[in-house]
């Protein structure tokens, strides 16, 4: 009888494992001589929920390691009980409250000796009641395991993913974080102004600055580039000040961050608090490296490896202004359809792995087929299979800029493979990855409302002006009459 329930308790969610350890002996471990014992013509009266279910005990016995196939040869009262809800004994009925829904596949088991079980089940719900009867889910037939092991599969991975898009939206610090710390409360305040924009209005109004300030500086950078627009006061561009002014921005916000934070450790690996480090740093390693690059070394020195280590500090100094373009990615703390963007992109890596791999088995490919039948043709672009890839890359990607073509009929066979190749392959994932990103991108939203709307409410602005206003005229009114205007 221990056995028995200790059977009964297992682990009900690692549907795999029970395959490993099968036993032939769940099924008809009965000797037939025990079968036409006198227990053989037991009706055992089984009330679940509700429906009373009629089942002869033979049936039953052939699987004493459930529960229903223990009851008949358990004679003690007190462990009937431990094994039903309630027990009647003149009417040998036993009680269970439980779904009477789900037992129906139990009872229809018991007498066929089959599991079915039907798509519209929760799985979850559904082995923790086949686990509660002792029926094992490898006693269902192989479609059926098939299709039930799937929607278990698929049920843990939507699991997996809204817990991580509860994450995405979880910007809550735990207030006993801050107990105990060096200006505990005046950090906790910062913390809200800076992290949880609806925590008040001056937080929604730093929020709304924030992304302003963002792009104010995309808008200086790129007029920056526009000789029209480069006016020099001083030596210096008009746009050069403003984008000086807007990392300034950028830098206090991130130390305030930095000050703030309960949990240095959750800080550094956050991927928005590395994108606002990656904004700024560029900015103060150009204005370091700016200090060793002089004109008039140039022009004087006559240091022939002098002039060609200051050439690659300016290559330097173009890159740390082309890094300028990724404060961007500083709009994702702001908005929602950035976060599910890049948030399908983590989930659906295998996919675009996949589909950068079929590109460049693509490229390799028709590349060296059109350099073979194209490197013999008089002053050719083909000249080797490197200066093909461009081709190749162009042509699957269906663009087709039309500097490089085929000039031979086999030539252009392999062009149009490559252009149909392309068209095939890029049709494939674009409707899995929108899909995902439009199911992420809803989930994300709804998420972040009732996570906005729980702990911080709403914060409407015409409603609160509207309160504001006629808190005013009720103090400026005078007693007795009314507010004139």
């Amino acid at each position: 009888h221990f056995c028995v329930l200790q059977d009964l308790t297992r682990d009900i969610y690692d549907i795999y494992a029970e395959y490993e350890h099968e036993e032939d002996e769940d099924q008809f471990p009965v000797s037939p001589c025990r079968l036409l014992s006198p227990t053989k013509h037991f009706i055992l009266n089984i009330n679940v929920g509700g429906t009373v279910y009629r089942l002869p005990y033979r049936l039953a016995a052939r699987y004493p390691k459930s529960r229903i196939g223990s009851l008949g040869h358990v004679h003690d009262h007190s462990r009937k009980l431990d094994l039903c809800d309630d027990y009647i004994v003149h009417s040998n009925e036993f009680f269970f409250d439980r779904d009477p829904k789900i037992f129906h596949f139990i009872y229809v088991f018991y007498r066929t000796g089959v599991l079915w079980i039907k798509d519209e089940l929760c799985p979850r719900n559904f082995l923790e009641e086949i686990n509660y009867w002792g029926v094992r889910i490898r006693n269902s037939n192989r479609c059926c395991r098939i299709c039930f092991e799937e929607r278990q599969d698929e049920l843990n991975e939507q699991l997996k993913i809204q817990t991580q898009l509860m994450k995405e939206v979880d910007m809550e610090e735990n207030d006993a974080l801050f107990l105990g710390m060096v200006f505990g409360p005046t950090r906790r305040r910062m913390w809200n102004l800076m992290e949880k924009p609806f925590s008040s209005i001056t937080a929604k109004l730093m929020a709304v600055a924030s992304s302003m300030f963002v792009l104010i500086s995309l808008v200086a950078m790129t007029l920056n580039t526009v000789d029209e627009m480069q006016y020099k006061p001083s030596g210096r561009f008009y746009g050069e000040s403003v984008e000086t002014l807007c990392i300034a921005f950028f830098t206090l916000e991130y130390v305030l961050r930095l000050v703030s934070t309960p949990e240095l450790t959750r800080f550094g690996r956050s991927v928005l608090n590395t994108v606002d480090l990656v904004a700024i740093l560029p900015h103060y390693l150009q204005m370091v490296l700016e200090q060793f690059d002089d004109q008039d070394f140039h022009l004087h020195s006559g240091d022939i490896e002098t002039v060609g280590r200051v050439g690659k500090l300016g290559q330097v100094l173009r890159i740390m202004r082309l890094m300028r373009i990724f404060r961007i990615l500083k709009l994702a703390r702001h908005s929602t359809g950035l976060r599910a963007f890049g948030f399908t992109l983590r989930q659906c890596y295998q996919q675009v792995g996949c589909l950068l791999l079929f590109i460049g088995m693509g490229i390799f490919m028709f590349s060296a087929m059109v350099y073979t039948v194209e490197h013999d043709v008089y002053n050719t672009n083909f000249t080797s299979i490197p200066q093909a890839w461009w081709w190749a890359a162009a042509s699957i990607s269906t663009v087709g800029y039309g500097d490089m073509f085929p000039e031979t009929n086999l030539g252009r066979l392999f062009a149009f493979g490559c252009i149909s190749f392309g068209i095939i392959l890029n049709g494939m994932p674009i409707s899995i990855l929108y899909n995902k990103f439009s199911d992420y991108y809803t989930k994300l939203k709804s998420h972040e409302y009732a996570a906005v709307t729980k702990a911080r409410g709403k914060l409407h602005f015409s409603r609160r002006a509207a309160k504001r206003f006629a808190e005013c005229c009720d103090d400026t009114a005078p007693k007795g009459g009314v507010c004139q205007h």
